[in-house]
């Protein structure tokens, strides 16, 4: 077997639909749906961007590719987010230390989710206007998973007749 790799042409910005366009916008959209839910807990921005993308990697490669980016992107935002989480419970119910480690993680969540918040919201604009934006690590793994196909040859032998 030969495995071999080709991608998918990237769409120009005319040739996507704008319901196409509000769709990917919509999956960067997701790390909101904590906030609107009224709850603190970052695990639902992390089911809300897992049910975005199952739901809409069918419609379209450029939907798939900015859902698959959104999400992620959201995993370790939720991973630190729920950290600090958890660290906070302890504190709060156990009586655990406030201490300066603690604090400084707190300065960490919080630069952590205003990058997050702020390269989401310029992916947003930008899927809206029809364009790609690639973040430094997810964009990479969303594009190869979502443009590049692959395709595998078989040789197969076939029993051809004897030569005289």
């Amino acid at each position: 077997m030969i495995e071999t790799e080709q991608f998918h042409s990237i769409p120009q910005p005319e040739d996507i639909s704008i319901r196409e366009r509000e769709d990917a916008m919509g999956a960067y959209l997701m790390m909101f749906a904590a906030i609107a839910a009224g709850l603190p807990l970052p695990i639902i921005n992390l089911i809300a961007s897992i049910i975005y993308y199952f739901i809409n990697r069918g419609k379209s490669l450029f939907v798939k590719f900015h859902s698959l980016q959104s999400l992620l992107s959201q995993i370790p935002t939720s991973l630190i987010n729920a950290s600090g989480v958890f660290w906070a419970i302890r504190i709060i119910f156990y009586g655990a230390e406030f201490s300066n480690l603690f604090k400084g993680y707190l300065v960490f969540i919080g630069a952590v989710n205003i990058v997050y918040v702020i390269f989401s919201l310029i992916a947003a604009v930008k899927a809206r206007k029809g364009n790609f934006y690639y973040f430094i690590l997810f964009g990479k793994i969303a594009y190869l998973q979502t443009y590049i196909v692959k395709e595998v040859e078989q040789k197969i032998d076939v029993n051809l007749p004897p030569k005289l």
